[in-house]
């Protein structure tokens, strides 16, 4: 039996890698991307020809790792601390000087904190969900109008989320806000995307598992806490760019023009544990 021809209507042409996952002359914002996983998004979009835009608290850093990547493409620094509302101003009057479309927002930077049950801050608590809940909300909603600016039915504006699997599953640890934060990030990309999707603005949540990165130091730092880590991923690894990359590329691009609301993990198999 001949298939429909409505089966049949995608070209071939259209099914090359370059049509699929070709980002090439796009606009991104990366917070938190002057190190660890910001990075290497940042890192993964400048190497497919996205003109990106790195912001973070710590302007030098921020500044260094733009000069970095700008060897392989365009690279632009604005830093600022996005959980406090002059930072949050700052940022996007300083973007939309330059730009008034965003193609891609990635919601990356973050903060975690670690307490025993009894002695967990409020200044602990309100801290982690300022930066990992609040602050992607609000600059998700400054920016919608450079994200609507270039989006169609085709070709969408993404917003994608870094949540984690610790947002998933309950952690082993005392991180009982970065938890909740990322539980909360990952519903809140999902709210959006019910509202959004009509404006072609396609919002999804990656939950990433062990990367190196700051925030891992201290576990991948010590041999005994690395041997755990590895030994109870199913892939006996630690994520790479590659892996955190490719995922971000897949969203952001045609091949992911028909995702969303979703929460995509990235982490060797841990949350199927």
């Amino acid at each position: 039996m001949t298939a429909p021809e409505s089966y049949r209507s995608a070209a071939p042409t259209t099914l090359d890698v370059s049509s699929l996952f070709g980002l090439s002359g796009k606009v991104a914002v990366v917070t938190g991307g002057s190190r660890g996983i910001g990075y290497m998004i940042a890192a993964g979009l400048v190497a497919n020809g996205v003109r990106v835009y790195i912001t973070a608290r710590k302007a030098e850093a921020c500044d260094a790792a733009a000069a970095e990547l700008s060897a392989h493409g365009e690279c632009i620094s604005i830093p600022a601390d996005l959980s406090t509302p002059d930072g949050l101003t700052t940022f996007v009057g300083a973007l939309t000087e330059r730009e008034s479309q965003v193609d891609i927002l990635v919601n990356n930077a973050g903060a975690a904190w670690g307490a025993p049950l009894g002695e967990f801050p409020d200044s602990g608590f309100d801290k982690v969900m300022n930066i990992n809940v609040k602050a992607p909300f609000m600059l998700t909603q400054a920016l919608l109008p450079q994200l609507r600016a270039g989006a169609t039915a085709d070709d969408p504006a993404r917003v994608i989320m870094i949540g984690s699997i610790d947002g998933i599953r309950v952690p082993i640890g005392d991180n009982y806000s970065y938890s909740a934060s990322k539980a909360g990030i990952h519903m809140l990309a999902r709210h959006m995307a019910a509202h959004l999707v009509a404006d072609h603005v396609l919002i999804n949540s990656i939950a990433p598992g062990p990367f190196p990165s700051k925030m891992m130091a201290y576990m991948l730092e010590d041999d005994d806490n690395r041997e755990m880590v590895l030994a109870s991923n199913p892939r006996k690894r630690v994520g790479t760019p590659e892996d955190i990359a490719g995922a971000v590329i897949f969203l952001a691009s045609r091949a992911g023009a028909y995702t969303t609301g979703t929460v995509i993990p990235v982490d060797g198999g841990i949350s199927t544990l």
